[in-house]
Parts: C-alpha cells; structure tokens; sequence
C-alpha cells in the first residue's frame, strides 16, 4: 500500500464526512486494518503537514487524536509507536510518544472522592444518578459535574442541555481525578472545543498519555501557554516546545482559529 496514497484518502473522506462520530469510526477502521508499516509512515506525513499548520491535516489529525485514545486502539499505537522509533518517524513519535513513568507519590492517607448530595438524606444510587445525568435541569447538572464516577460523566457528556462553559469548568478543576479528565478526552463532541482542550493540556492532573496527542492540535499561543504554565508536568511541556520550533512563521499559521 501506498504510503502517500493513503495519506490522500484520509484527508479526502474523513474531511467528507459531515458527523464527529463517523469520522471517528472511519479512522478507527483505517488504523485496525492497514498494515502498521505505510500506515505510519502516511501518519508522519499528516502529522508533519499538521506542524506546518495546514488546516486539512489539523482536522483530519484530530479525528485520529479520537481514535487513538480508545481503549480498543491501544494496540495499534503501540505497534505506531515501535515503527515511528524503528524508521525515525519524528513527526508520528510526537504524536504516539510513550510517556515517562510517574513517581510513585507518598502514601498519605486520603478519603475517597465525594458523591454530592443530591437528596436530603440518602445517597442516590450509581444507576440513579446515571439516569439523572441523561435528562437533568440546570441545577442538577451543577451537582452531577461533581460526581466522582467516569460512567455519570460520560453520560453526562452526552446530554444536549451540558454547555460548553460546563465542560471547560470540569476539565479545568483541581485538584481533577484522571479518569473524569479521559473520559472528557474520549468525546468527539468536547474534544474537538479549543477551550475544552487548552483546559485539559494546563490541568497538571490529565493523565499524560492523554495530554501528549493534544499537544500536536495546539496553536502557537496554546503552546506558548502550556509551554510556560509550571502546573504542567515537564515532559508535556518539553513536547510542546518541541512542537512550537516545528511552527511555521507566525503569518502562515491562523492563530485565531484553532481547529474545531
């Protein structure tokens, strides 16, 4: 298969695709069914396109940053990651980079997150509080963004009356518990919000393997931020000055408009 072919077709159909979610599916099966060698190698050429702030390849980027960051695809970046070390795929291991291992932090003794009260006197069940999350009014919904367990925020997530302002303000809370911050990563719908991304990129609790993919479909004034933010932890950061020096000069990048 042709590297440079195949590059082309991601562009051309996923671009066509007018839905987040197909576009999601469509490259999740490109990613599961071509060989791991041209597949890399179309990968680094989108990728290098998108350092160079070319528009199609930032959209079409992002979508793959969605498919990428299923459960079911980390497979598939592993193998991404072996071939873009192997062949010197610089613009792909930024993309797949495999994150340092954390230092285990000091045992202290810590109660387990709060689920909030939302009726005086007893503790709404796990499956009230998902079907509380599928059809809340305004005041839930203020309660629910404080529910401790990914499974109501990913529900959550979903329910068309959840703004925008909602989503930034639970991916910018700290201290963030990881699994919240994937679970926002893992929703076509907030992952394609600059403001939801940016919010995620300086929360120093986003785990780092969500993180280093976001840093790639950062703006140069995104960079700049993370880049300087000293919550963030230094190997995001590292990526991100990376990625600026691979910025083209500031006219031909369209600062104000980050890839939707």
């Amino acid at each position: 298969m042709d590297p440079r072919r195949l590059e082309g077709t991601l562009l051309r159909v996923t671009r066509a695709l007018p839905d987040l979610s197909l576009r999601v599916s469509y490259v999740s099966g490109v990613l599961t069914t071509t060989p791991v060698a041209p597949l890399a190698k179309a990968l680094d050429a989108l990728c290098a396109r998108a350092e160079q702030a070319e528009e199609p390849a930032r959209e079409v980027l992002l979508s793959v940053v969605d498919a990428l960051g299923t459960p079911e695809l980390h497979g598939v970046t592993q193998l991404l990651r072996e071939e873009a070390a192997g062949e010197s795929l610089l613009s792909l291991e930024r993309l797949v980079r495999q994150p340092p291992p954390s230092r285990a932090a000091p045992e202290i003794e810590s109660s387990e997150p709060r689920v909030p009260e939302y009726v005086k006197g007893r503790t709404l069940t796990l499956g009230e509080r998902k079907s509380l999350a599928r059809k809340p009014n305004r005041s839930a919904i203020e309660k629910l963004l404080r529910d401790p367990h990914p499974v109501v925020i990913r529900r959550l997530l979903e329910n068309p009356r959840v703004t925008e302002d909602d989503v930034v303000r639970l991916a910018a809370r700290r201290p963030g518990l990881p699994e919240i911050l994937s679970e926002i990563a893992r929703t076509p719908m907030w992952l394609h919000r600059a403001r939801v991304r940016l919010a995620l990129m300086l929360n120093p609790d986003t785990p780092p393997e969500v993180a280093a993919p976001l840093a790639g479909l950062l703006v140069r004034q995104e960079l700049h931020l993370v880049a300087e933010a000293a919550c963030v932890p230094p190997h995001v950061r590292a990526l991100c000055i990376e990625h600026l020096e691979r910025r083209p000069p500031v006219a031909r990048e369209s600062e104000g408009e980050p890839v939707q």
